[in-house]
């Protein structure tokens, strides 16, 4: 790795840390950081202990797992279908969550089963995207598209009528898990694993993906096997969109936007992209999370409203700013 993109990371690291920092120190309740570190010792809990290490920790760890997963899908999916609007949730795998979890919250069923109703939706999204695109001809991107972009669709006209036939006590939950909330356990480590495996891999790749978005014809020309890497991307890119869904719901923006603020910053090359993607994908969605408890406090906000105010006029920047760019 050159030194200029190790810098980069470097610096990224460093923002990790902060965001971390301003995450356990900022909220409702003033914290004696003495009497947390005390509790670190072994020494009796206390009330700030139990607020940094057993509330605002496995939040901002969820905040960060979530961001990374959502930035490093989200660049994978605008390799995979060469556009720049791709975003985790393009081919319906959020739609197919968002179905099974609304149904599990409506028939009144506890925070883990939700999850993994969430999970197997997501899963049987992915399968029925794959499948049908596929059908009796050739797996294309444009295919894979427009299956995704239709199935989306039609799982959006499933939750508005679970919503509509949902009694009131369940759709204010529905909702924040829609827009995306972040909870007070940390995320586990079998998602961790999903996130360390899936960025390994995708890095073992990079320079196939340099070439894949340049185009697939000079791709195969230069001997890499397009099918089997698109198919790759695909299976990668839904697993770490099923996983972070589990954990907070649908939170938009960070998989679109992301990926194109580390272009704009250090390049195209992927092998600075992918690991990038996830660090700053993690480190905007821990600061979105502080935000969203501490803006409104007591009352706390949706972390996916956050991430929008956040998101849309970064992204209408970036836009400009690539315009402006290609002109000169």
């Amino acid at each position: 790795m050159s030194a200029s993109r190790l810098r980069q990371l470097v610096v990224l690291l460093f923002l990790v840390l902060l965001a971390f920092v301003l995450a356990l120190s900022i909220g409702t309740v003033s914290v004696d950081w003495s009497v947390v570190l005390a509790g670190l010792r072994g020494l009796p809990g206390s009330v700030d202990y139990t607020v940094v290490m057993e509330l605002r920790l496995p939040r901002a760890t969820n905040a960060f797992v979530v961001g990374a997963m959502l930035a490093l899908a989200g660049a994978l999916m605008q390799v995979l279908l060469r556009n720049p609007l791709a975003d985790p949730y393009v081919l319906g795998v959020s739609g197919g969550a968002a179905v099974a979890a609304l149904l599990a919250i409506l028939l009144g069923w506890q925070q883990g089963w939700v999850s993994l109703a969430a999970a197997a939706g997501a899963l049987l999204s992915m399968a029925l995207v794959f499948s049908l695109s596929r059908g009796r001809g050739d797996w294309s991107t444009t295919r894979l598209l427009l299956t995704g972009v239709v199935l989306a669709a039609g799982w959006g006209a499933v939750v508005s009528f679970v919503l509509a036939i949902s009694p009131d006590a369940h759709v204010r939950g529905m909702l924040f898990w829609l827009m995306g909330d972040i909870n007070e356990s940390f995320p586990g480590w079998l998602r961790v694993a999903v996130l360390l495996a899936a960025l390994v891999a995708a890095c073992g790749v990079a320079r196939s993906l340099n070439l894949l978005s340049l185009g697939e014809l000079r791709a195969e020309s230069l001997g890499v096997n397009t099918g089997a890497l698109r198919l790759g991307l695909f299976l990668v890119a839904g697993l770490l969109t099923a996983s972070a869904v589990t954990i907070a719901g649908a939170i938009g923006f960070i998989g679109l936007v992301v990926p194109h603020i580390v272009r704009l910053w250090g390049g195209s090359d992927h092998r600075l992209v992918l690991p990038a993607s996830v660090l700053l994908g993690g480190t905007l969605l821990v600061i979105a999370e502080t935000l969203a408890r501490t803006v409104m406090a007591p009352s706390q906000l949706p972390v996916g409203v956050i991430t929008a105010f956040i998101g849309v006029p970064v992204f209408l920047y970036l836009l400009r700013a690539g315009t402006s760019g290609g002109r000169s």
